[in-house]
């Protein structure tokens, strides 16, 4: 079983305060979904999770160990992230960059075993790139460059998977099934994972659990129902919108109330 408890983290830039005061306790086989507005901080808290930025103050763990403890080569055996951004000037092949997922595993120099050959397989499979292994990383359209990186990340099989914004650019059948995969994945290997995204109707579907980032701090955390409330979007995002129940799904739906038609027609608009 897999324990992450985040504990007061504070993190600002050159006198400006990004994270502050933020505490999370994630268990095994459970799904968070992080939302905020642009700047809310929610990129700068997963690098904070995955120890590629230090913390100011606070503290974190992973099952009991304090993380801060762990070497770098142990710290990737137990955390994956997939960034938003990612160099692409590489002549890698796309089977080339998912395999580095098991390097925390194998070394750099060693060959890879058959684990770690079945590990890139199925990541790859799971993220619908079999067709593409080959192919040279310069010649991916922005889709498939998030789902091979995302192949990486699940090929390093770690208890804890953090994912940026995974499904940015990715068509509507991609955001599903790349959705779904992380999700059937969480559950079966009993990960921590933990996600930012942008739709708050694709987070009501996928996520456990919903954390809200705004000016700096946690908004709210819990369940779709409980956090996902108009008053509390209004806060968050500035927009005015209508919370209403999904007709099958029964998660809440997110009804933004403002009039396109105006737009359209000119109406209010100098």
């Amino acid at each position: 079983m897999n324990h992450v408890v985040v504990d007061q983290f504070k993190f600002g830039y050159t006198g400006k305060m990004v994270i502050d005061g933020v505490s999370l306790d994630l268990k095994s086989g459970e799904v968070l979904v992080l939302l905020g507005a642009n700047g809310a901080g929610k990129t700068t808290l997963l690098r904070l999770i995955a120890r590629q930025i230090k913390l100011e103050s606070g503290s974190m763990s992973l099952n009991d160990c304090d993380v801060i403890t762990l070497s770098r080569p142990k710290l990737a055996q137990q955390i994956a992230l997939m960034p938003q951004h990612e160099n692409r000037t590489s002549m890698l092949t796309v089977l080339d960059v998912v395999s580095l997922g098991r390097m925390p595993h194998c070394g750099w120099w060693a060959p890879l075993s058959k684990i770690d050959q079945s590990r890139v397989r199925d990541a790859i499979a799971t993220t619908g790139l079999e067709s593409l292994t080959d192919r040279s990383i310069l010649e991916l359209s922005g889709g498939e460059w998030r789902r091979m990186i995302l192949a990486r990340a699940i090929a390093q099989d770690a208890s804890v998977l953090i994912l940026d914004e995974p499904i940015a650019g990715l068509d509507l059948k991609y955001q599903y099934e790349v959705l779904d995969q992380v999700r059937h994945l969480t559950k079966q290997n009993q990960l921590v994972t933990i996600v930012t995204l942008h739709d708050l109707n694709m987070a009501a579907m996928f996520a456990d659990r919903i954390a809200i980032l705004h000016n700096s701090k946690l908004l709210a955390i819990g369940k779709a129902e409980d956090v996902l409330t108009s008053e509390r979007i209004r806060q968050a995002f500035g927009v005015e919108v209508s919370v209403v129940e999904h007709p099958s799904l029964k998660t809440p739906l997110i009804i933004p109330l403002h009039d396109f038609s105006k737009m359209r027609t000119g109406v209010g608009h100098e």
